[in-house]
């Protein structure tokens, strides 16, 4: 970071929505070489500064500022022409075309007559590819693609012009750890070639091991800029929500009801073989492992998506067969999917309506659904859960990461299942909204539901679980307690290694 004049700046930005000041008087830099850190609670208005950069949203005032020269942002494509490259956290892939012609969608390289130059297409994204050391090559069709995968052809995108800024909005939600690394060296080279970062995440140990500076906004405001190396994990939180947080491992202990959940050696092909263990009333057992370990082929396997190849599944001491998803909401199982917004919303639908969705055909009077039915069923988890919306109507797709998710939860609670199944609770979440998280899991165990958690963050598992399940390769490789799991032991049993068994 020598030159010290910045690639990008934004002075003073404004937008306001009605009834909305979502950014008030909002400044941001980011200097050739950095790693800058953009954080904040999800709503404190991280996107729409994003959205004002990328020429989505016109600021109500203020102006943004490349290589020193006032620019007014249009278009997403002005500002990649600009230089300003965006790698977004939602994928925005043609899944039916090629990795080479998503890599240079509107921008092709043409021959004469205006045709497609395909063999230079071809060599131009494999040698992108080759960069960034991935399993497929240009011709590959997208759709075919791991979604870690379709993540890397998004990045792939970043590659391909001289860019100024490359803004990364959690690009490592769907990234395998080689993945992670693999994208780390990416940016490391960016840096080197004089590239500014603006780095967007709710990880924190991502954060403290890649960036420069650290900038907050809460509530629409920038709360102020620190020093990565000059910080904690503390300060950064503080500053994020204006609270300290309780990030302490689990250590409740009530009484736990009967067996409500059985599992004896229940397999499903080659994606997990011979699983037994058992959740009881009252009960969090938290699921941990690598991703491809199994964890959520289990839980769609439970949750009736997935026929099991062997094993039994019992449920109150009883046997039985989950056919399907109605099948297994009607047995009392209900599952909170890894991707709430493609899996467990209807993002253009309300609140009121998202919520009673499952049970929609018994909330009927007459041929017409009882309105006053359905919105007594969101005002009690509402204010159950502490779902923070100014009413019913308003969409889904316009509430926080946090909140989307407790009316997933508030969905599933509503059914009153014996067993809930929570897949990555608060993956894309802050850490205020994921302290919340937290408890509520802690509170739905308290009144004695039957809940197992599916988590790819060990300070997760480790805070919310009465026992951890560890996975390797489609096995349980060991199952510990609270109180004799460390972050050693369950490291080695994620990686392959059961001490037990070694000894």
């Amino acid at each position: 970071m020598t030159d010290q004049t910045p690639a990008l700046r934004l002075e003073g930005i404004v937008k306001t929505f009605p009834g909305v000041r979502a950014l008030d008087n909002v400044s941001f830099s980011v200097l050739p070489g950095e790693v800058h850190a953009l954080m904040g609670e999800n709503g404190a208005g991280k996107s729409t500064l994003m959205k004002v950069l990328g020429g989505i949203y016109q600021p109500d005032e203020g102006q943004i500022v490349v290589s020193e020269q006032p620019t007014v942002m249009t278009s997403p494509l002005q500002a990649k022409s600009k230089g300003i490259v965006f790698i977004h956290q939602e994928l925005s892939l043609a899944e039916e075309l090629t990795v080479a012609e998503n890599i240079y969608l509107g921008e092709l390289p043409k021959k004469a007559f205006g045709l497609v130059d395909w063999q230079k297409l071809y060599a131009q994204t494999n040698v992108i590819l080759e960069k960034l050391k991935v399993g497929f090559d240009a011709k590959t069709r997208v759709g075919d693609l791991s979604i870690a995968n379709q993540q890397m052809v998004e990045i792939a995108r970043a590659l391909t012009v001289e860019a100024k800024a490359v803004i990364f909005d959690e690009p490592t939600a769907s990234l395998t750890d080689a993945e992670k690394v693999v994208l780390f060296d990416v940016i490391s080279d960016l840096q080197a070639h004089g590239v500014g970062i603006i780095y967007i995440s709710h990880r924190m140990e991502e954060i403290f091991k890649i960036t420069d500076r650290i900038s907050v906004l809460r509530d629409g405001q920038y709360r102020g800029t620190l020093k990565t190396a000059e910080t904690n994990e503390d300060e950064v939180t503080q500053l994020m929500i204006g609270r300290k947080l309780d990030l302490s491992r689990n250590e409740t202990h009530h009484d736990l009801g009967a067996v409500a959940l059985e599992v004896r050696d229940l397999s499903c092909g080659k994606l997990f073989r011979n699983i037994s263990f058992e959740v009881r009333k009252g009960e969090v057992v938290g699921f941990y492992g690598l991703v491809g370990a199994g964890r959520t082929e289990i839980a769609e396997t439970l949750f009736g998506l997935r026929e099991p190849t062997g094993g039994d599944i019992l449920l109150n001491g009883e046997k039985v067969h989950v056919s399907s998803p109605a099948d297994a909401i009607e047995k009392g199982i209900s599952l909170v999917p890894e991707d709430r917004k493609g899996q467990g919303l209807v993002l253009g639908m309300n609140c009121r309506d998202n919520m009673t969705l499952p049970q929609v055909s018994d909330l009927k009077a007459g041929p017409f659904v009882a309105e006053g039915a359905e919105i007594a069923i969101f005002d009690q988890y509402r204010d159950r859960l502490d779902i923070r919306t100014p009413g019913w109507k308003q969409l889904v797709g316009n509430l926080s990461g946090g909140n989307q998710q407790k009316i997933v939860i508030g969905k599933w609670l509503s059914m009153h299942p014996d067993v809930l199944i929570v897949d990555e609770p608060t993956r894309g979440i802050d850490v205020g909204s994921k302290s919340e998280i937290h408890n509520l899991i802690r509170e739905l165990a308290s009144q004695g539901y039957a809940v197992i958690v599916i988590s790819s963050e060990m300070p997760e598992v480790l805070r919310v679980s009465d026992r951890i399940v560890a996975m390797y390769s489609g096995e349980i490789i060991r199952t510990f307690t609270s109180q004799e799991v460390t972050e050693d032991n369950l490291i080695q049993a994620i990686s392959g290694i059961n001490p037990e068994k070694a000894a």
